[in-house]
């Protein structure tokens, strides 16, 4: 099996801080992006969206923070009328915090969100015993106005009294550095042993989320 060298403790520790001073680099120029991010320019909404919420009620775009006055919301892959359920989207649920009361706390929300009509949404959230709140935007432009399309994404909007504003969209590896299984396996010497990742010759790897699936799948 191929693996990295071994060294001796007083070896490791050198090459380990090393590294370390490259990583709070690193965690130094996240906070810098994050102190721009909390700089960015805001898009007021509309608050005439009509939603549905997990139980079949109505919901405004007011009513998605619960009287919080963050949320953050991840877009769920559902297309309306599909059997596909997308398996990094349900992968990616799997990582989230189904209770929110730490983040509660600082006054923020997460949901999440899809075009698919409220029936398809209680059809899966059921099967995987999710208890995230998860909106329908079916028969509403809310994707089309702010040009979501039909992939998976995570918005963040600012609630001000009865006013909503759009403040930050992510997606792709955006999205992906949030799952805590993959920040994880990012720690460890074979890391997600995925073709695109720099890593030694003969090192495992595999075709790009070839291991990624639905948890009742595999």
């Amino acid at each position: 099996m191929n693996r990295p060298p071994v060294v001796t403790a007083e070896e490791w520790q050198r090459a380990r801080e090393a590294l370390l001073v490259k990583e709070k680099e690193h965690t130094r120029a996240l906070d810098a992006l994050a102190a721009e991010r909390r700089r960015l320019p805001m898009v007021r909404l509309s608050p005439d969206y009509a939603f549905t919420d997990q139980d079949g009620r109505a919901a405004s775009l007011v009513d998605l923070f619960d009287g919080k006055q963050q949320l953050v919301v991840y877009h769920f892959m559902l297309e309306p009328g599909s059997d596909h359920i997308c398996d990094g989207c349900g992968s990616f649920t799997d990582n989230l915090a189904q209770d929110q009361t730490h983040l509660n706390a600082r006054d923020t929300r997460l949901a999440l969100m899809s075009p698919a009509p409220h029936e398809q949404i209680s059809s899966v959230r059921s099967r995987f015993g999710w208890a995230l709140p998860w909106y329908s935007a079916y028969g509403n432009t809310f994707y089309d106005d702010l040009g979501l399309g039909g992939g998976f994404g995570l918005s963040v909007f600012l609630r001000d009294g009865g006013e909503v504003f759009r403040s930050y969209y992510t997606d792709g590896r955006g999205v992906d550095r949030l799952r805590t299984d993959h920040n994880l396996l990012d720690l460890t010497p074979y890391g997600r042993k995925e073709v695109w990742e720099d890593s030694p010759d003969g090192w495992p790897q595999e075709a790009t989320w070839s291991r990624v699936r639905l948890r009742d799948s595999y």
